[in-house]
């Protein structure tokens, strides 16, 4: 809840708030699966659309949807509201706007191939070293060209027109296999079939969409519907990846803001983590640093602090630790680790409360109006507001088509890109081979008359020549005959 100019997020012996001017700081919201989490998450994401701040975050299950309506008032709602001592609680709904890369239960959510980028695309299909660095130059030479990668069919027109003309590119950009403009160009369709080609288009994401309050000045909340997306870890990663890099590098800085212009949440951090290569996860660390100061909050949500890289880790200061289990050896390293990030309380012990905290129940600390930790409290998470149950899917087809970036996003738009450009490069290199072979083939003929006129010529003085020769001998032949006539007539 939100109130005096502070997010109460649960109370144990004493109510633990959250400062506004603290949350960029960026948190961390932890615990086995059941243990609360994600009611956490929306508790906290319900007070700062209270606070005036737009939110994002993701639907994994597709049980968040009721975010936008009211809460079921029920007795046991009531009580655990009465038990903390919220007296002012009531149940009400919150702006939301739902989203979907596949369209299905929200609006379409799309990004441009260039927009993406040759590293995050290299990693969500995974190619090898070689194939990311000419991966990298491909995106060079449509810079240097002038061609507009838009989706999946521009990738793939502009790899094929470099395979069959690598000869004209080689000098200037180096070598570039055709084995390997194969594996990139295998590796694009496959991404098609994992989603892909819903991803990339246009119109493309104004993340300015996401930043927006309601009539009442209330915080939008904007719900990713992850459901399907989730079943292919590598594109919901990249896709989050892709969403803090478009807020850091789109939006201005903002100093030390009295409250963030968004909060972003996270949620299942691992599979962003998950065999990620090292300059991903220093860019990633890069990112969560710089991006507080452009009035962004970032929050992981996972099952253990231990799925967050250490060089990440240290830069979230406002955590909630819900229960963890203790069963192996590598479970009670987590459980150690967990307790050691917080400032000790006298009053337990916090490695053994982590194991047994019950639903609902959280270890909070968060910094303080001088941006230091505080003493870790142990305390039950407030309930949410909104309802709990999920939306069906007419009311999702209902506030979808309500919305006005239904008309703004639903319907793709084509325009001329690197494919248009390719299939003219491609009409015009016929239409040069067919003008070569005309041309080929009108010269065949006078060249078989030439050498037909030159075969007579010879063949006419041969026939001459042969002539002469029978003249002359004939000549010789009878002179002979007249002297050896002439001989015979004296000797007698």
């Amino acid at each position: 809840m939100y109130s005096d100019g502070k997010i109460w997020i649960a109370k144990g012996d004493e109510r633990v708030y959250l400062l506004p001017r603290m949350a960029n700081r960026h948190g961390l919201i932890t615990g086995a699966s059941g243990t609360g989490k994600t009611v956490t998450m929306r508790v906290l994401a319900e007070s700062f659309s209270d606070a005036g701040v737009p939110v994002f975050f993701s639907d994994m299950k597709g049980d968040v949807g009721g975010v936008c309506n009211a809460g079921e008032d029920t007795a046991k709602m009531r009580g655990r509201a009465e038990k903390l001592g919220a007296e002012a609680f009531e149940f009400k709904g919150f702006p939301t706007v739902f989203w979907d890369v596949y369209g299905d239960c929200g609006h379409p959510v799309r990004t441009t191939v260039l927009s993406l980028g040759a590293s995050l695309l290299s990693r969500l299909m995974d190619l090898t070293g070689v194939q990311s660095d000419v991966l990298a130059m491909i995106f060079r030479i449509c810079k240097d060209k002038g061609w507009d990668l838009i989706d999946s069919k521009d990738l793939i027109s502009v790899l094929q027109h470099i395979a069959l003309n690598r000869n004209d590119y080689i000098a200037e950009y180096g070598n570039m296999s055709s084995q390997t403009l194969g594996a990139i160009q295998r590796s694009v369709r496959t991404l098609e079939d994992e989603g892909g080609d819903f991803f990339f288009g246009e119109p493309a994401l104004d993340i300015f969409d996401w930043i927006r309050t309601d009539e009442n000045g209330k915080g939008v909340l904007n719900v990713l519907n992850s459901e399907k997306l989730s079943r292919s870890p590598k594109l919901y990663s990249t896709f989050m990846m892709w969403l803090i890099q478009e807020l850091f590098e789109k939006l201005p800085e903002a100093g030390d803001p009295e409250k963030p212009k968004l909060v972003f949440f996270f949620d299942e951090a691992h599979m962003l983590f998950s065999d990620a290569p090292k300059p991903v996860i220093q860019n990633i660390e890069q990112m969560v640093k710089l991006i507080r100061s452009k009035g962004v909050g970032i929050y992981f949500v996972s099952q253990s602090p231990s799925d967050i890289p250490d060089s990440v880790l240290a830069q979230l200061s406002n955590r909630i630790q819900h229960a963890l289990r203790a069963y192996t050896p590598a479970e009670q390293k987590s459980v150690r680790a967990a307790a050691s990030s917080f400032r000790t309380n006298e009053k337990f012990k916090t490695e053994t409360a982590i194991t047994e905290l019950g639903v609902g129940e959280a270890l909070v600390s968060c910094l303080d109006e001088k941006g230091i930790p505080t003493i870790v409290e142990r305390a039950f998470v407030l309930p949410p507001q909104s309802s709990l149950n999920p939306l069906s899917p007419a009311e999702y087809e209902g506030i979808i088509k309500s919305s006005r970036f239904e008309s703004k996003y639903r319907e793709r738009i084509e325009r001329q890109s690197a494919y248009e450009t390719m299939q003219k490069l491609d009409e015009e290199r016929k239409k040069e081979e067919a003008k070569a072979a005309e041309s080929k083939a009108k010269a065949a003929p006078k060249s078989s008359g030439t050498a037909s006129a030159r075969s007579s010529s010879s063949k006419s003085s041969a026939t001459k020549a042969a002539e002469k020769a029978l003249n002359r001998a004939a000549t010789t032949a009878g002179r002979e005959i007249g002297k050896g006539i002439f001989r015979s007539l004296f000797k007698k």
